[in-house]
């Protein structure tokens, strides 16, 4: 596929133009599952994979919203110089909008990103929301959440600030790996999000994820059912 650039960023910094993404039956699947992250934890806890990460970590900004899609990862850094003058000459090196423009339907934007600046605003939000974004995970601070909130674009970040990044982050690399709250994300992961946080499925372990994720679902609405039903506490612990 062709594909034009917004020129905001070095195409050596892009890693991937395209991304291996999930079936839309796979994401359809995840979904099904409800508020699944709990799940999802078990099961990658039972493959031994680091990838399940609090929600009083990454908060969401919209209080019972879930979503699945796959990883489009964006790095940002600090920049060091004076802000105030970088702000005078109009000095920005942001290149989220880049991220938007290569997102397709059913993506989720997650950014390695910087406290104390904000790595993604309200007109960003706009634009992913247009593309079919899911919404966005963020180490790091955001703003404008009033917006997000009004378009229904969720994110999970770790802080929120009125700071704009423009003079105070400089993005580095699209489509490689990141690293969020101690978690490394690749490119075409599988994002997992919901009230209780956020988990990471590498594109290798998708499938054995929602097999033992679908079983750990179907066993705690059996056992919800038997509680209800009446049975006792010492009839339910010996099965």
């Amino acid at each position: 596929m062709n594909i034009e650039l917004t020129g905001r960023i070095a195409p050596e910094k892009i890693k991937l133009l395209e991304l291996p993404r999930t079936d839309p039956k796979i994401l359809a699947e995840f979904e099904a599952l409800g508020d699944a992250t709990s799940a999802v934890s078990d099961a990658l806890d039972a493959l031994g994979i680091p990838g399940a990460i609090s929600g009083s970590t990454l908060k969401c900004i919209m209080p019972n919203t879930r979503m699945v899609g796959t990883a489009l990862t964006l790095k940002n850094v600090a920049r060091q110089a004076d802000p105030f003058l970088l702000a005078q000459a109009k000095d920005s090196r942001m290149a989220e909008i880049e991220c938007h423009n290569l997102a397709r339907p059913g993506d989720i934007l997650v950014i390695q990103g910087v406290t104390g600046a904000s790595n993604m605003g309200s007109v960003g939000g706009r634009m992913g929301k247009r593309q079919g974004e899911r919404g966005a995970i963020v180490d790091g601070a955001v703003r404008d959440t009033p917006d997000f909130q009004a378009i229904g674009y969720p994110i999970w970040s770790t802080e929120i600030t009125p700071k704009t990044g423009k003079w105070r982050v400089e993005s580095v690399e699209i489509n490689g790996m990141v690293t969020i709250c101690g978690i490394d994300v690749h490119p075409g992961d599988l994002v997992v999000a919901d009230g209780a946080g956020v988990c990471f499925i590498p594109r290798l372990y998708i499938l054995d994820v929602l097999a033992f994720a679908k079983k750990k679902v179907q066993s705690e609405i059996d056992k919800c059912a038997e509680v209800d039903s009446g049975k006792s506490i010492v009839e339910m612990a010996r099965s």
